[in-house]
C-alpha cells in the first residue's frame, strides 16, 4: 500500500513540474543545411512573462526558419497581447510561417477578427490553404499551408462521422504539389498517407499534444484530440514513401510523460 501511495505521489509531484517548469527540445537530423524550428499548440500556456523562455531557447538556437502548426490560441480566448509579443520577437529571429489549428478555426468570429488584425500587425507569414516559394540556404523551397475543413476536427457538436482528408481535398485546397523541394504545414497528422500521395517532401504538424501521457519507455501516445486512443501519428518523425513527417507534442494542454517541446530540424 505504502509503494502504491508513494508512486501516486510522486506521478502527482512530476506532473505538476511537467505542466509548470519543464521545457525541451528535440533534435531531428533529415540531413539537410536548413535550421528550422517548429512550434505547435501553445494554446494558453505561458512560459515566463511574454513566453520569455521560448523566445530566449530560439535566439540561442538561432534557426533560419520558424514554422508555427496551429492552435498558437485557445477558442476561448478573446485577448492576444501575450501572442503578439511573442511573435514580434520571434519574427525578430528568423521568418515566421504560420497557420491555423482547429482552435484558430472556431474561434468566434469577432476573436477570429481581433487575431487575424494582431497577426497584421507582425512579420508572420499566415498560410491559409497558400502557396509561398523562398529561398532558403540557397535551396528553392516552396512553403504550403493547408487549413482542413473543421468538420475534420468535429462535426455536429461531437467526433463522430468526422470528414477525412483526401488527396483530392488537398488538390482542391492548395493545388498539385510543386515541382522544387516542398515543405507541408498541415495541423492534423491524421491524414499522413493523403500528405504522402499529394507528394510532399517534408510535412510538419502538431494538434495530437503527443497523446497527453505518455507510455513510459514506449513511442506511445495515450489519446487524441478526437477521443481516440493510441493515435498513429503522436509524436516524433515518420517515413511514408519519399516524405518525412515530423509530429511536434507541442507545447500546451495538460500532459504526463510528455514534456512540452520545441523541434529543431536539419531539413
Amino acid at each position: 500500500m505504502k509503494i502504491i501511495i508513494l508512486l501516486v505521489l510522486f506521478i502527482a509531484v512530476y506532473g505538476i513540474i511537467e505542466n509548470t517548469l519543464i521545457l525541451t527540445v528535440r533534435r531531428e537530423d533529415f540531413g539537410g543545411n536548413i535550421k528550422a524550428a517548429h512550434i505547435s499548440d501553445l494554446h494558453k500556456r505561458r512560459f515566463g512573462r511574454g513566453d520569455s523562455r521560448i523566445c530566449r531557447l530560439l535566439e540561442k538556437e538561432a534557426p533560419d526558419v520558424i514554422f508555427i502548426t496551429g492552435d498558437l490560441v485557445s477558442r476561448t480566448e478573446e485577448n492576444f497581447e501575450s501572442e503578439e509579443k511573442l511573435l514580434k520577437r520571434l519574427c525578430g529571429i528568423a521568418p515566421v510561417y504560420m497557420i491555423f489549428g482547429n482552435h484558430e478555426q472556431s474561434l468566434p468570429e469577432n476573436e477570429q477578427k481581433l487575431l487575424l488584425e494582431m497577426l497584421g500587425r507582425t512579420d508572420v507569414i499566415l498560410l491559409r490553404n497558400r502557396t509561398v516559394r523562398t529561398v532558403i540556404k540557397d535551396r528553392n523551397i516552396s512553403i504550403l499551408g493547408l487549413e482542413s475543413a473543421y468538420t475534420v476536427y468535429k462535426k455536429n457538436g461531437g467526433y463522430r462521422g468526422l470528414d477525412k482528408v483526401s488527396v483530392g481535398d488537398i488538390k482542391n485546397l492548395i493545388g498539385d504539389c510543386p515541382p522544387n523541394e516542398d515543405i507541408l504545414l498541415a495541423h492534423n497528422p491524421l491524414f499522413a498517407e493523403a500528405y504522402s500521395q499529394w507528394g510532399a517532401d517534408i510535412t510538419l504538424s502538431g494538434h495530437i499534444h503527443g497523446g497527453a501521457v505518455r507510455i513510459p519507455f514506449t513511442d506511445i501516445g495515450l489519446l487524441s484530440p478526437e477521443r481516440r486512443f493510441f493515435p498513429k501519428y503522436s509524436k516524433g518523425v515518420y517515413t511514408l514513401g519519399k516524405m518525412k513527417l515530423g509530429v511536434s507534442a507541442g507545447l500546451g494542454k495538460l500532459r504526463l510523460f510528455d514534456p512540452p517541446e520545441i523541434v529543431i530540424y536539419r531539413l
